[in-house]
């Protein structure tokens, strides 16, 4: 066997994207310096937990940490899927920041992914539960990925710190490769869904949350409807809401958020959020309802948190030119396109479209094929 080229990269930011596109691309990667000048050196819990999912679901990666947590060693293998998996993701960050990678990596293994995931589902950090149902894995339908076989059911919301919630994944593998798409009709927003949750606090906040968010959408569009869900087993008092616009175009934008007391010292955070008041859910609402208007405004056929999925997508795609019309690109889209770049090889054409404001991007995919699928 010829020694495997690691390649080298430093630092913490981004970790999750480089295990990701290491593994898709089967490049072992090197990591240094991670967090060395901290006070707390080293990989955080959570970092850990997401590495340990990486070895549920892949055959034969190896992963090396040394004894301050500051390096690692991380050698991909062949992704496998499998049925009845189960993870849990503590507490350091919520199911969302595990689901991000996990639908990618789900899509080109042996067999079709079922995993159930258990923590904190609703969190002011990562997208929640509810937005990867609505929105994350319709966009994965116009990449050619079967709608039959793709599901995220939810069955317990928990806010933190101290979690609770369980979701389970089903993502089926794409037959031999994704589809190149030109998607860049963003269409007009036609309706408005949302679900406001509770957890050990009155339901009245729902109703209080709803009203505010109807409030301002009301007088745009008739079409509005918030739904309410109040946990009963969650073990941390919370709430929270989730919006998404669908467009004429098929098109979904979402934000979310939930409010709760701070995590602490548990990832080494600022205890501040601690002492502080929650915000009242009358100011959630609105603000969550003012958020998801600026999604809305600034254009492009995702929003904001899902610039750096579609993207991977794209490069993903086979030797095919796919066109997508984004709004202004966030720092996560940005730090996404130079990974895309080092890892698959793939550079975007960007053009800003100045009479629309938004930013229209091209690429030829890499042709990632599903190598690990059984061919019959």
């Amino acid at each position: 066997m010829a020694k495997a080229t690691y390649m080298k990269l430093k630092g913490s930011q981004n970790l999750r994207l480089r295990l990701l596109l290491a593994t898709l691309s089967a490049t072992p990667v090197l990591i240094d310096d991670i967090r060395h000048d901290d006070t707390w050196p080293g990989l955080r819990p959570y970092e850990v937990s997401l590495l340990r999912l990486f070895e549920k679901i892949c055959d034969d990666c190896v992963v090396e940490i040394n004894e301050t947590g500051t390096k690692l060693k991380y050698k991909p293998g062949i992704i496998m899927g499998g049925k009845n998996l189960v993870h849990d993701c503590g507490v350091g960050r919520s199911i969302g920041y595990f689901l991000e990678p996990l639908i990618v990596l789900g899509l080109f293994g042996k067999k079709p992914l079922s995993i159930t995931l258990k923590g904190i589902t609703n969190d002011s950090k990562d997208p929640s539960v509810d937005t990867f149902q609505s929105t994350t894995l319709s966009i994965l339908k116009h990449f050619g990925v079967p709608s039959e076989g793709l599901k995220l059911t939810i069955r317990n919301r928990a806010p933190p710190p101290h979690g609770g919630g369980e979701v389970e994944l089903k993502i089926p593998i794409v037959q031999n490769s994704l589809t190149a798409v030109t998607w860049i009709d963003e269409g007009m927003v036609k309706r408005i869904r949302g679900l406001t949750f509770t957890s050990r606090v009155s339901s009245q906040f729902e109703h209080t949350m709803r009203y505010a968010a109807r409030g301002i959408f009301n007088r745009l569009l008739p079409d509005v409807h918030i739904s309410t869900y109040h946990s009963k087993t969650g073990k941390s008092p919370g709430y929270g809401i989730s919006v998404v616009a669908e467009t004429t175009s098929g098109c979904f934008i979402s934000a979310d958020t939930a409010v709760s007391y701070g995590r602490g010292e548990e990832s080494g955070e600022d205890k501040d959020e601690e002492n502080n008041e929650l915000m009242p859910p009358e100011e959630v609402g609105e603000q969550i309802a003012s958020v998801l208007l600026g999604e809305i405004e600034q254009g492009g056929v995702v929003d904001s948190t899902h610039q750096g999925l579609l993207f991977l997508l794209c490069a993903l795609c086979p030797q095919d030119v796919s066109k997508i019309r984004v709004g202004k690109l966030s720092p996560n889209g940005i730090e996404t396109l130079r990974h895309i770049r080092d890892f698959l090889g793939v550079k975007f054409v960007i053009k800003p479209d100045p009479s629309t404001e938004t930013v229209i991007l091209k690429c030829v995919g890499c042709g990632l094929k599903n190598l690990s699928r059984k061919i019959s």
